[in-house]
């Protein structure tokens, strides 16, 4: 891959990418304030001590902001690979081996995707123990069942082809046909599947802590600090629309570059994009 064939839109979305991991990583040194550190009076405007102002219990909203990216990504990427973990398994392992087994996965998996989403998390995270565990292997398994339909689609198209067939014939098992020979093949459109579900797993854990089921406070993440600023905008206080433009813009940038990818991407037969 040529560096200079990458489009600013894929660069744009890249840096954006690559501030927000910088200061997940390094919110303690980069951030001005604690977490949690009271630092003023409630909704201050920006200016002085305070780049953003301050939330609705006088904690630095810049701070919070930093603190949030790490909460954010770390539970959004956890749930995101641990759902590709559990879809692209179960997915590969339906197209592989058929018959009965793909049956039960698939009837299954549509069973799950009947339920809405939103709901389902809602019912079953009210029921759970409030832990970061918890919400991360609901955010998984309800998002798995995407991947499952994605998985199962690109490897039945890879699972027809003549290396597959020759694979079967030697006597290699389904273990070594699906890591071997499926995998390396259906790699780059469940690459870009994956940008999508990270950038959906965000929007999801956001509109989670909003609603009340997902971060619990006093931990900062984006989607909380929307819900505990929210009322500060009948009074015109723009506390509650920080965050969400940092939503908004992670969002976005993590979908131009997986637009970059899509466009790399030839077709799905194969997964070889343009080198």
């Amino acid at each position: 891959m040529n560096v200079k064939s990458i489009p600013i839109s894929a660069w744009v979305g890249i840096v954006g990418i690559a501030i927000a991991v910088l200061c997940a990583i390094f919110a303690p040194l980069i951030a001005p304030f604690g977490e949690r550190e009271i630092v003023g009076e409630i909704w201050l405007p920006a200016g002085g001590d305070f780049v953003l102002g301050t939330d609705n219990l006088g904690r630095d909203l810049l701070s919070r902001l930093i603190y949030g990216a790490r909460t954010t990504i770390f539970v959004a990427l956890a749930a995101t690979v641990l759902s590709f973990a559990l879809g692209m398994i179960l997915s590969f392992a339906a197209a592989v081996m058929g018959g009965f087994v793909d049956q039960l996965f698939s009837r299954f998996n549509d069973l799950m995707m009947a339920i809405p989403t939103l709901i389902f998390a809602l019912v079953v995270l009210a029921v759970l123990p409030q832990y970061l565990w918890v919400l991360i292997l609901v955010m998984a398994v309800l998002d798995s069942t995407r991947v499952f339909r994605i998985g199962r689609a690109v490897a039945l198209d890879v699972a027809v082809m003549e290396f597959v067939e020759a694979a079967r014939l030697r006597g290699e098992g389904s273990l070594w046909i699906i890591f071997r020979e499926i995998l390396p093949n259906t790699l780059s459109p469940l690459l870009a599947e994956f940008g999508l579900r990270f950038a959906f797993s965000i929007l999801f854990l956001s509109t989670l802590s909003f609603l009340g089921l997902g971060i619990q406070p006093p931990a900062a993440d984006w989607g909380g600090m929307v819900k505990d600023n929210k009322d500060g905008i009948i009074f015109g206080i723009s506390a509650a629309l920080v965050p969400g433009a940092a939503i908004a813009t992670l969002a976005i940038c993590v979908n131009l570059v997986v637009d970059w990818l899509m466009k790399r991407t030839s077709s799905l037969k194969g997964g070889r994009g343009d080198a």
